[in-house]
């Protein structure tokens, strides 16, 4: 198998890579409407209880999904156990195997998912090209680290074989994951955190977000179709009932969850509650929400910080765990960073995410509309607008980036996560200032800081609790194999997905020690 490399994105300043994205939404958007089913071994049911709809325009139906019933649940977790003996047995390199198919399947229609996403989750296309293939590269890399962790259980720390003694280390499956995902990447985390239990030999059952289920479905049937055994893999579309009965069911092991730390929090306490008869310890692997800080020092290159925190605040309007959202600003700069960054702000271009020169598009519903509307509000009330973009579209559920400032320390705007295009700019006096300020949140996700001191660099990355920094540049964006990602504190369990260490989340060490001196022999 060839060394693992990250997908390569299109190039969108390209006309024949526009008109090629062009072509494939116009098919697309001649299918109709798509139907999605709960998918539990062999068996499909469809249904139209679930919609999912063009956050551009409300009007427009993507897709109608089943929802799992109880029932649905039931078979799907009594699958996952039939699917496991069979599964958890088959060798590493086989079940590497399946999945860098499910890379090629995508590959071949990687333009029609991106289409898809742009359609159902509004992702610009950039967004959702980019979504696309970190799903890809989740898939080859954590192939190739599924045979890494077979061939070299030991990590590289061989153990010790004294005279009379043979030490063995192993890493088995612990079981049925349940893998709960969000919208906001619609196939790459899913992707992520199924093909992770998969690679493994756990059985898997995903329950996706309600509102991008058939962009899930897709990487249902990329496994599916590249060989994967039906039991292995269930699909179960709904809202949140349909993972707290996953979350609280005894004959599941692991649970995979990305998404809010509200909803992160009380998966934590249920999963903790042992049932009768179940004789395991529920694992928890969780990226939930951050309230990201980006520092600026007072030497820091304000053309290279405007841009970078423009991307990081506003690209897919601020609808990433690690986008932007407060800017500690040494008092030396603040008054001028903040001056160009409105002035960036107020032309940023708002629109449909199907046009490719946009910056930004819609959020992901009415209540995010409303949500982010209201911390404008509260914005407003107790601080000061310095700047929002100047032409917003009435239709679909656009919210209006804005640029605030002047904000008191206790703030809803500065402690809690917004999740859409609102960037708060604090002043401070040192950059010792922004690191406590830093230091006092409950969250530790992502982090930025715009300085050209390594002494200041240093210093930084020493008392920065969050789990990815990121010096000179935007914050958002990281690559499998380059930036594993996954934050500290309320923002996660520090497991890095797209990383050599996540695997072991899926995995129990088994340790064979056996005595060598034998005692007369055996016929």
């Amino acid at each position: 198998m060839k060394p693992f490399a990250n997908e390569p994105i299109l190039e969108l300043r390209r006309a024949p890579v526009r008109a090629q994205l062009a072509g494939a939404l116009r098919e697309f958007d001649a299918q109709g409407t798509l139907q999605v089913p709960v998918w539990v071994g062999e068996d499909m049911r469809h249904g139209s209880e679930l919609i999912s709809t063009d956050p551009g325009a409300p009007d427009r139906v993507v897709a109608e999904a089943a929802v799992a019933t109880e029932a649905d649940v039931d078979a799907a977790l009594q699958a996952a156990q039939r699917g496991f003996t069979t599964w958890g047995r088959t060798p590493a390199a086989a079940r590497a195997e399946v999945l860098v198919k499910a890379a090629g399947w995508l590959r071949e229609r990687r333009l029609a998912v991106t289409a898809l996403e742009v359609r159902e989750a509004a992702k610009p296309w950039r967004e959702a090209d980019g979504d696309v293939c970190e799903a890809i590269d989740f898939l080859e890399y954590y192939a190739r680290a599924a045979i890494a962790l077979d061939e070299q259980p030991d990590l590289g720390f061989d153990l010790l074989q004294p005279p009379g003694e043979r030490n063995r280390l192993r890493w088995a499956p612990r079981g049925v994951v349940a893998v709960i995902s969000p919208w906001n990447f619609p196939a790459a985390i899913p992707l992520g955190m199924v093909s992770a239990g998969l690679a493994t030999g756990n059985a898997v059952i995903l329950k996706p977000a309600e509102q991008t289920p058939a962009t899930a479905f897709m990487v249902v049937k990329a496994l599916r179709e590249s060989g994967l055994p039906a039991d292995a893999l269930s699909f179960l579309p709904g809202e949140g009932p349909v993972g707290a009965r996953l979350v609280e069911d005894p004959r599941v092991h692991t649970i995979a969850f990305t998404g809010s730390n509200q909803v992160g929090l009380e998966i934590f306490r249920r999963a903790a509650d042992t049932k009768p008869g179940q004789s395991h310890l529920k694992r928890v692997v969780a990226e939930m929400g951050g309230k990201n800080c980006v520092i600026v020092d007072s030497d820091a290159d304000l053309d290279d910080v405007v841009p970078a925190l423009i991307k990081s605040a506003f690209n897919y309007a601020g609808q990433k765990c690690s986008a932007a959202a407060r800017v500690l600003a040494h008092e030396a700069i603040h008054d001028s960073l903040v001056e160009r960054m409105a002035g960036a702000v107020e032309v940023l271009d708002v629109g449909q995410a199907s046009d490719p020169e946009v910056d930004l598009g819609p959020v992901i519903e009415r209540e995010a509309q409303e949500r982010v509307g209201r911390y404008h509000a509260e914005a407003e009330r107790h601080g000061r607008i310095a700047a929002v973009a100047r032409d917003v579209p009435n239709r679909g559920w656009f919210a209006t980036p804005t640029l605030a400032t002047e904000l008191p320390e206790d703030s809803p705007v500065l402690t809690d996560e917004i999740f859409g295009p609102l960037l708060a700019v604090e002043r401070v006096r040192s950059v010792e200032e922004a690191c406590d300020r830093v230091d006092a949140s409950p969250f530790a996700l992502t982090g930025g800081l715009f300085s050209r001191n390594p002494g200041t660099v240093e210093y930084v990355a020493e008392r920065t609790p969050v789990g990815n920094l990121y010096v000179n540049r935007e914050i958002t964006g990281a690559m499998v194999g380059r930036q594993p990602f996954g934050g500290n504190r309320l923002s996660g369990t520090g497991t890095k997905a797209g990383g050599p260490g996540y695997l072991l989340q899926f995995v129990e060490p088994r340790v064979l020690t056996e005595n060598t001196v034998r005692h007369g022999l055996v016929v």
